[in-house]
């Protein structure tokens, strides 16, 4: 089973070989029938052992025991004809897969291997060997690392990119017993197989927590396991039970909550967690399929949103009206607190103990920062698109959606939207790739200006009286302020003034003598009908 990473589709491949797609609703919309690698040894020859959907969720690959992985495009809409793409021969059967990158299939063989297939190339290659039959292939939470477990018991680690962890790769630790129930989530890698055992180990193969179930008669042995896509929760699935641990950050530990046990469901052979983590699919030895909510909590906003919280650093916001929804996640783990959505019911905000969370539902652009609380005093304004500004206790702080870093942060006691301008990357030009500026009040008279790429002061401007607006243009080279207000026209760099009886041009800003002026002329119509005394 598999869910695509889009939320939109989930696949079930039956024992039949014919792999069925339903919506996320759980209805069924499409299938297709998959294909041995030689039609003379028969459309019953083989089983298909791995499943997975492309990062673009526009592609299936299968994993079959005849030797071979087929890549099915099977579109984007309902119903769009499924074409082989890629097709990769091994020379033994491919027993487990996964797709956690554009272009790069990871499996693991009956011979041992674990290889690498890239449906860009068309060809595939051997990451690394071993003796012993890959039972189990799993990878963490951001797909840049993978663990294969084998037959003999060894868990082996690889990183395409170990993101700064430093984490060892090669044979981590050498389980008891085959570990078909492998997961790896956020803090540790969690192992189970025949022996009736539950192992937690560190992220360098330490034990860190076992709970041991080998005396329990009514247990038996662990076939399948599964993290959330946050890493804070493992499921692992036996016979008539799925068995739920959370880990507790406080305490640094598993905990077990309630099993899950319904009677006759019988062996359960496959997991799916929906990459949104609202919902859980089991697969069962007789053909059936479960869903169950893994929903913490939900709660209504305002009558327009509803927060569904997935996990303790995951919570889905969804548009009531509109259908639309954005997961707002901690990538660093931390508990979500309280959800807010301000600046015209647009933007998102959440704190952790120790990071801020921001986002533009509009434009799905997430960030997360390190952040120390501070009593809830914070205030945010909203009025740029691209940045967010956070003012506190005399600084002011500036938030790239979309970006993980603060776009810079300065001190000043001025924090109102019309005394601070921010540009970023507007109306680009020709061999200037990053272009970001900011202007702001370092007293009532003197504007600073800085470049928040290189975060230094590209100069100050003093002025006889008080400033009460500035404004950069869109490019970031020129600097409009005065204690009255005037404004830039859009796209370009011609200024437009108004006073009480003339409306001001400066269509050459480089020439501020050259001013061409206009009269305005006010109407004034009398009457019921057309008699107000409104000026027009």
């Amino acid at each position: 089973m598999a869910w695509s990473q889009n939320n939109a589709k989930f696949a079930v491949c039956t024992v039949d070989r014919v792999v069925l797609l339903y919506d996320e609703h759980g209805e069924r919309r499409d299938k297709f029938s998959t294909k041995p690698a030689d039609m003379k040894y028969g459309r019953k020859s083989y089983m298909v052992k791995g499943m997975a959907f492309s990062p673009d969720s526009t592609k299936i690959a299968i994993g079959q025991t005849d030797n071979i992985i087929y890549v099915y495009k099977i579109g984007e809409d309902w119903g769009d004809k499924k074409v082989i793409c890629n097709k990769f021969i091994q020379t033994s059967a491919v027993t487990c897969l996964q797709w956690p990158a554009e272009y790069i299939i990871v499996f693991g063989l009956a011979e041992g291997k674990v290889r690498l297939a890239n449906t860009k190339t068309n060809k595939s290659s051997t990451i690394y060997g071993t003796e012993s039959y890959v039972v189990s292939l799993t990878t963490n939470c951001s797909g840049k690392g993978i663990l294969s477990g084998h037959a003999d018991g060894t868990i082996v680690r690889y990183f395409f990119d170990d993101e700064g962890s430093g984490e060892s790769q090669g044979k981590l630790v050498n389980h008891p017993c085959p570990p078909y129930a492998l997961a790896w989530a956020t803090n540790s890698i969690v192992a189970a197989g025949c022996d009736r055992k539950i192992v937690a180990y560190g992220k360098e193969g330490h034990m860190l927590q076992t709970f041991d179930y080998s005396r329990d008669p009514q247990e038996r042995e662990f076939t399948t396991a599964v993290s959330s896509p946050g890493g804070q929760s493992v499921v692992l699935g036996s016979y008539d039970r799925l068995r739920v641990f959370n880990w507790i950050p406080r305490r640094s530990i598993w905990e077990e909550a309630k099993p899950k046990e319904i009677t006759n469901l019988y062996t359960i052979t496959a997991l799916a967690w929906k990459r949104d983590g609202s919902r859980l699919c089991v697969g069962t030895l007789c053909g059936g399929v479960e869903q169950f909510d893994c929903c913490l909590r939900r709660s209504i906003y305002k009558n327009k949103f509803e927060l569904t919280y997935v996990g303790p650093s995951q919570v889905i916001v969804k548009n009531l009206s509109s259908g639309t929804r954005v997961v707002l996640k901690s990538h660093y783990g931390y508990e979500v607190e309280e959800v807010k959505i301000l600046g015209k019911e647009r933007y998102l905000v959440a704190h952790t103990s120790e990071t801020l969370l921001l986002g533009d539902l509009n434009t799905n652009r997430l960030s997360e920062i390190a952040w120390q609380g501070s009593g809830g005093n914070e205030k945010y304004f909203f009025e740029n698109e691209n940045v967010c500004m956070i003012f506190n206790a005399g600084e002011l702080t500036l938030v790239e959606y979309g970006n993980n870093d603060t776009l810079g942060s300065v001190r000043t006691e001025f924090m109102n939207p019309h005394l601070i301008s921010v540009r970023i990357n507007e109306r680009c030009q020709r061999g200037t790739e990053d272009n970001k500026k900011l202007a702001y009040l370092i007293d009532i008279k003197t504007i600073a200006i800085v470049d928040l790429i290189g975060g230094y002061n590209i100069g100050t401007v003093s002025h006889e009286s008080r400033v009460d607006w500035l404004e950069l243009n869109e490019t970031g080279h020129k600097l409009l302020f005065r204690d009255r207000k005037l404004r830039w026209v859009p796209g370009s760099d011609v200024l437009v003034a108004q006073n009480r009886n003339s409306l001001c041009v400066w269509y050459n800003i480089e020439a501020p003598e050259r001013v061409t002026m206009f009269t305005i002329r006010v109407l004034f119509c009398f009457g019921p009908s057309s008699k107000s005394s409104i000026p027009a």
